[in-house]
């Protein structure tokens, strides 16, 4: 025997064979068992890492349907510290934002590097939190925002029956307005309010002929097909909208159905900022 490497059984072994639900014809769509205007539970805290000048984590609840991925976050902010000399001289702080999806965060293996959606998910990121501060106290300074999505929130099959993967990243872009903004309070840099994210979607449960009807905090695995979404960062104090990010289809000639669509947007980022505001009040204790 080679003990300098690893044999092989001494027997014929057979690979393991796994069911296709999907073959099946079993049933993908299970079904939203919350309220409309109802969101998941959020599980909110901060200061879990000690190296950074303000972290947070952020756990949403899994969806009922088995084998789907509930949204798991973890947010650390670097700063505010002085720039390099080389660097232009800025009045304001400079905000950089970095949001990188975990390789095994989804279904599909994620790369090391970053793709074009995560870099996407940064730019809006950065704007939705780019209202919020108050830039000018920190002149020359800047300010990183890290955020690791450990568990994406992503239902693959679902994904790819709707062929569309966009409204999962949605509801990851809502989470880590959140996670951000607790983070950003954790590492005392000032604000004008305290920003949260929300998403709305007009979803279509029956058939071709069905009412559409527009729910809060949407999971796809939960709905036969999304037509239309919207992640909105709100500022309730102000009552200010700082990003708006809207996809899908929509007739152009029914605009009370888009006002609609970002009112319920505002609901949702409301209730994520109820669970910001009592997870800072603790802390606060």
């Amino acid at each position: 025997m080679d003990r300098r490497r690893i044999n092989g059984p001494a027997g014929a072994t057979q690979p393991p064979v796994f069911d296709d639900v999907v073959s099946q014809g079993a049933k993908t769509v299970s079904g939203r068992s919350r309220m409309p205007d109802a969101s998941r539970k959020m599980y909110l805290k901060t200061g879990v890492t000690p190296s950074a000048s303000g972290s947070a984590y952020l756990e949403m609840e899994t969806s009922a349907k088995p084998g789907a991925s509930g949204l798991k976050l973890s947010c650390s902010v670097h700063g505010p510290r002085a720039l390099p000399r080389s660097a232009p001289f800025s009045p304001h702080i400079v905000l950089s934002t970095h949001i990188k999806y975990a390789p095994f965060a989804t279904k599909q293996r994620r790369g090391y590097l970053r793709d074009p959606s995560e870099r996407d998910l940064g730019i809006h990121l950065e704007a939705a939190l780019r209202g919020a501060i108050i830039a000018d106290r920190w002149p020359k300074s800047g300010v990183d925002i890290i955020i690791s999505i450990v568990e994406g929130d992503q239902d693959r099959e679902t994904s790819k029956s709707q062929g569309e993967e966009a409204w999962d990243m949605m509801n990851a872009l809502a989470g880590c307005i959140t996670v951000a903004a607790a983070a950003l309070a954790d590492a005392g840099i000032d604000c004008v309010d305290t920003v949260a994210g929300g998403v709305a979607a007009l979803v279509q449960d029956g058939g071709a002929d069905s009412t559409p009807t527009i729910v809060v905090d949407p999971i796809p695995s939960d709905h036969a097909k999304i037509l239309a979404a919207c992640c909105i960062a709100y500022l309730p104090t102000r009552d200010e909208v700082t990003n708006l990010w809207f996809r899908g289809d929509l007739p152009a000639s029914d605009m009370d159905l888009y006002t609609h669509l970002v009112e319920k947007g505002i609901l949702a980022s409301r209730n994520a900022n109820c669970v910001l505001t009592n997870c800072l009040m603790e802390t606060i204790e």
